[in-house]
């Protein structure tokens, strides 16, 4: 087995073991982009392990940068870590501009040095970091010919983070993070005081309303990507925002309450999820502004 074959075989052992939701996208997808796919996740997994390990401030930083290094050598072609030899390959064969994966560093290392966001329009940035760059990164490998398909992808990684956000909010709150905008908090007469309280009253729930109506925004441009894509790869898109878009639904059931309510999707509504998406997949599509 050759080392580029062994660097595939590593990234998708990774992408099994620690996927989740997004393995039940990635098998839609044919062979050759399913293995590319595990090759971006791998990167993904990386970036996010070097930020939430038990290492300290500096150790992080540094492993950020090292990351930063070897992604450089993946583009020169001198690749040797066997992930980033797998990246270098795949980068090469989509032709993924190396601007998206540095935004996701980018977007890690913000989470090292800031805990709190002004406004949307700060918090809008991290989100394309770390999560509309990565569907800038996955449309490459599923193919596209229309321009217009990357502004749809940006908003369906909008939409995702958004979701993760507005579902996590204690578990982020436990590590000292408070994505949701201060100036939001302001507006809905909620303090930072009531959130370390735990405090799930009318202006929570008003602002939490407002966090998941944006994010359903987000999704319905985010899933116009869609018809630019082949159906396989179309399936798989459609999966994660599906899957993403169900949260919200269960966070509006649970009144909104994140912070005493863990919302997710059994394994079962996952493979229902894929189920349909994959039928409908298949359905012929129009592409927006061609009727």
């Amino acid at each position: 087995m050759t080392d580029l074959e062994l660097a595939y075989q590593e990234c998708q052992q990774i992408t099994r073991r620690e996927a989740r939701n997004f393995y039940y996208a990635f098998v839609l997808l044919p062979r050759q982009r399913r293995r590319a796919i595990y090759v971006a996740y791998a990167f993904c997994r990386y970036c996010d392990d070097a930020v939430d390990s038990e290492s300290s401030m500096p150790e992080k930083l540094q492993r950020l940068a090292d990351l930063r290094r070897m992604l450089d050598m993946c583009y020169q072609g001198e690749a040797e870590e066997p992930v980033f030899l797998g990246l270098s390959r795949v980068a090469s064969d989509y032709g993924i501009p190396k601007e998206h994966f540095e935004a996701v560093l980018a977007g890690m290392e913000a989470d090292l040095v800031k805990s709190r966001y002004r406004d949307f329009d700060e918090l809008r940035q991290y989100c394309y970091q770390v999560a509309s760059a990565v569907g800038l990164i996955c449309i490459y490998i599923f193919g596209f010919k229309d321009s217009r398909a990357e502004a749809h992808a940006i908003d369906l990684g909008l939409a995702m983070q958004l979701t993760n956000i507005s579902r996590d909010v204690k578990e982020d709150l436990d590590f000292g993070r408070i994505y949701l905008p201060q100036d939001e908090l302001s507006r809905f007469g909620y303090s930072e005081e009531d959130l370390q309280s735990g405090r799930v009253n009318e202006a929570f729930v008003d602002l939490m309303k407002f966090q998941t109506e944006r994010a359903r925004a987000y999704f319905r441009s985010g899933f116009q990507l869609l018809p630019y894509l082949s159906p396989r790869s179309r399936a798989c898109a459609a999966v994660l925002g599906s899957i993403y878009s169900r949260l919200l639904d269960r966070i509006e059931a649970a009144d909104y309450d994140v912070l005493n309510h863990r919302v997710s999707l059994s394994t079962t509504e996952k493979l229902g999820v894929m189920a349909r998406s994959w039928a409908a997949s298949l359905l012929p599509r129009r592409l927006p502004g061609t009727d």
